[in-house]
């Protein structure tokens, strides 16, 4: 029985690792009180302040230092969400869409940054915002997921996504709300090199109600966008389904093969 555990757990390594990490460093600043969190903050922060100044390792740290709610609120859902990657993809391709998802959308908002920074579109003090967490990365996590998405279901997934991202960025979220939309797109591409997912089960199937349900708090943010977004998000799926059905039916419709192919063939 213990070894079966053990045998669980190793199945989902990189979710419990980094769960528990999440969980040490975080509690362990909590502890220390409000100005230590302030100091870490500012120092693991991928502000344009830091990496101009040469300071990339906090495109590592920022990933372990969370300035959201207490831990216990968010940790259970962002499990639920890393599991159910590392069931259907396993541990190496979950790390590569962390990675990607977290340094990949991190260095993208800050080209645009310092691009709205330097034209004089975005006031200089957003180069010393603090920018960190693991959100960057769970939103690529659950953007890979979506090869994995039952071929016939994946048109609503496909739409829903767009849709809310759409409405978060169009409603007027900040740099960080485009970075979980950034790396929302950057999980889908880098997942089509996945290969084929593991089959789905049950539980599986609840894990992703779970990982869905966070990430769509991390994608829509604030409670504006949490309201606003899900009728968009409905529409955009139903939308994405329509055209998908259009288009095969369009298919069905058209001919075999060239229409001279199917002309008799006269002889003199």
């Amino acid at each position: 029985m213990v070894y079966a555990a053990f045998s669980r757990l190793a199945r989902l390594r990189v979710t419990v690792a980094y769960g528990a990490i999440l969980l040490c460093v975080n509690t362990t600043l909590l502890a220390l009180g409000p100005a230590w969190q302030d100091r870490v903050i500012r120092h693991a922060s991928t502000n344009l302040h830091n990496l101009s100044h040469g300071h990339v390792g906090t495109l590592f740290a920022s990933a372990f230092v969370v300035d959201a709610s207490p831990v216990a609120l968010w940790l259970p859902g962002l499990a639920c969400l890393l599991g159910l990657a590392e069931l259907l993809w396993r541990s190496g391709r979950l790390m590569v869409a962390l990675a990607v998802g977290h340094v990949g959308a991190t260095l993208l908002v800050a080209v645009g940054l310092t691009a709205g920074v330097s034209w004089g579109w975005l006031p200089g003090t957003v180069t010393r915002a603090a920018d960190v967490g693991m959100s960057y990365g769970a939103a690529a996590v659950l953007g890979a997921l979506t090869p994995a998405i039952p071929l016939r279901w994946r048109p609503l997934w496909v739409g829903w996504w767009l849709a809310v991202s759409a409405t978060v960025v169009a409603v007027g979220g900040d740099f960080t709300t485009v970075g979980h939309v950034v790396a929302l797109v950057l999980g889908m591409v880098i997942a089509t090199r996945f290969g084929v997912a593991a089959p789905w089960t049950s539980t599986r199937a609840v894990l992703l109600v779970v990982a869905s349900t966070f990430g769509y708090l991390v994608v829509a943010n604030t409670e504006p966008f949490t309201m606003v977004a899900m009728p968009c998000g409905l529409a955009g799926a139903l939308l994405a389904a329509l055209l998908v059905r259009l288009l095969a039916m369009t298919r069905l419709k058209a001919p075999a093969g060239p229409v001279g192919s199917r002309l008799p063939v006269m002889h003199g």
